[in-house]
């Protein structure tokens, strides 16, 4: 499988980096994997939320 190819399929597959960045930030902030999933799903809405809110 070419590579161009693998990472396509990643980026198809997988969880985003701003989601992922949420959902670290959200089980920090909070300590809940509820509320890190549900911060998760708005993705880079709850990052800069965050960021504006705490900074």
């Amino acid at each position: 499988m070419a590579e161009s190819q693998i990472v396509k399929n990643t980026v198809k597959t997988g969880i985003s980096f701003g989601s992922c960045l949420a959902i670290v930030i959200s089980y920090n902030a909070w300590g809940s994997i509820l509320w890190a999933i549900f911060h998760g799903l708005l993705s880079w809405i709850y990052v800069i939320y965050y960021f504006i809110r705490h900074y």
